[in-house]
């Protein structure tokens, strides 16, 4: 059966047999167009369009994109943190539709729900915002569910209301996951680590995570994203970020530990289900000599079939030995500064936001 890689080897096979054609007397103009980088591995190939986005730095200033979802109609939604724009809506050729929304200073976690045909945002605001001298200052978050143009319908404020933390903890998430019932899971990855469960009407339910845990396994180091594993439709599952670790873990949607999947030397961001696919956004990583801080450009993107790597668009190839995942690295010219999460469309190609990324926009990465 013919695969995507050896028609792209035959492609440049025919090229490269009609450059060696004599000219017999014409010229053929060299076309001055910018080369193309593709990125990736086997099947998940990838050609990057940086200046995907047609945006305005001046109406439409950015600060860290964190997170995009497609919507029923075929639209781009996106979050970010700049003080005078959070929720930036794109067509997929780039185009700016709509943008609203000043109230989330600290705009990181978005998820779209669709109910009976309507989609619904939950928009997660993580506390942390840049005031007006520059300074990184850390408040109590929330999450807030709200129609597609801005129009709040409710609000998940701090667990101490309710009893659930004690007084002083602060309350920073960054994460919603929508169950199948309708169930709330909200990941406080920059406060507790806890994922706390609630009713599709905000009730409370439960809560697991956080630190300290008899059995380690429940134990939550960052846990920065939070999403429904639904390829197995029979058992769908939570699936948490624990960033610090490098690892996912699955949990039932009551929150019984089921396993972990440890992603050695990548700091991953939510996990992003399509078909039999993970994807993730790489936020940091490590060089092979040295050490670097979180300010450096460290990130790339993974993609997985199952629990398998299979491509690192930005990073280094995944390799196996004895069916054991070694480390990955980021490309030496950083072509993805730090992969802060990944949106699928139909066609399967991504568009990956970046956190830290010189205020630049989304980029698309165009599957060959």
């Amino acid at each position: 059966m013919p695969t995507r890689r050896n028609f792209i080897k035959k492609t440049t096979a025919a090229t490269a047999a009609l450059a060696a054609v004599p000219s017999f007397g014409f010229t053929i103009l060299k076309n001055n167009k910018p080369e193309e980088t593709i990125l990736g591995h086997g099947d998940y190939q990838y050609k990057v369009h940086n200046d995907w986005a047609q945006i305005s730095s001046v109406r439409t200033p950015l600060l860290n994109c964190h997170e995009m979802q497609m919507d029923s109609k075929g639209r781009l939604i996106m979050i970010g943190d700049h003080p005078k724009n959070n929720v930036l809506i794109f067509d997929k050729s780039g185009k700016l539709l709509d943008y609203w929304g000043t109230a989330y200073p600290g705009g990181h976690g978005l998820t779209i729900s669709n109910e009976g045909g309507e989609d619904f945002l939950f928009l997660a605001d993580s506390g942390w915002y840049l005031n007006k001298t520059g300074q990184w200052v850390k408040h109590n978050g929330r999450i807030s569910k709200t129609t597609t143009d801005g129009k709040v319908l409710f609000d998940i404020g701090h667990p101490q209301t309710i009893g659930v933390y004690e007084s002083g903890l602060n309350f920073c998430p960054t994460e919603v996951a929508i169950g199948p019932n309708g169930d709330i899971y909200v990941a406080d990855g920059y406060g507790q680590d806890f994922i706390l469960q609630y009713s599709y009407k905000g009730e409370f339910i439960r809560k697991w995570g956080g630190h300290d845990n008899e059995d380690a396994n429940y134990n939550l180091q960052n846990a920065h994203g939070v999403a429904i594993d639904h390829r197995d439709k029979n058992n769908p599952m939570v699936v948490c970020t624990s960033r610090n670790q490098q690892s996912f873990k699955w949990f039932t949607l009551d929150g019984t530990y089921v396993k972990t999947l440890f992603l050695p030397n990548m700091q991953v961001c939510r996990p992003v289900f399509d078909d039999i696919n993970l994807y993730a956004g790489v936020c940091w990583s490590q060089p092979k000599e040295g050490k670097t801080n979180w300010k450096d450009h460290t990130g790339f993107v993974t993609i997985l079939e199952g629990d398998t790597v299979v491509s690192n668009p930005g990073g280094t190839a995944p390799d196996y030995k004895k069916g054991t995942l070694q480390k990955s690295y980021q490309l030496e010219n950083k072509p993805i500064l730090h992969g802060h999460d990944v949106c699928v469309d139909e066609d399967k190609n991504l568009y990956i936001c970046q956190w830290n990324a010189n205020k630049t926009a989304p980029i698309k990465l165009e599957r060959v």
